[in-house]
């Protein structure tokens, strides 16, 4: 499956179904192939993906300081960062929560 989500505030943002489900999950909705996120609910979706992204940036910071002190290198990471993979959906949740628009998806 693949997200396409939509708002007439924004270009959409495209997603691939284990991601879709990731960010779904991370602003606390479970995954379905049909949804809407109002605009009310959008800054705290802002800040779910915002804690998501720290965390994943926090544990990396963490995993390097444990390797150095081993005197080990942290292989560089392979694929895209979470904060690549989510940003587009947050600039989408800034620009449809100034514009009072709903974000959907499946419809």
């Amino acid at each position: 499956m693949i997200y396409k989500f939509k708002s007439k505030a924004a270009g959409d943002v495209i997603m691939l179904e284990p991601n879709g489900d990731a960010l779904l999950r991370a602003i606390g909705r479970e995954p379905a192939p049909k949804g809407i996120i109002e605009p009310p609910v959008m800054a705290e979706a802002i800040a779910a993906i915002e804690r998501t992204i720290a965390a994943d940036e926090a544990a990396r910071i963490e995993a390097e300081a444990e390797a150095a002190a081993k005197g080990e290198t942290l292989p560089p990471r392979e694929g895209v960062t979470p904060r690549q993979r989510l940003w587009p959906m947050v600039e989408m949740l800034r620009r449809a929560r100034a514009a009072k628009e709903p974000i959907t998806w499946g419809v």
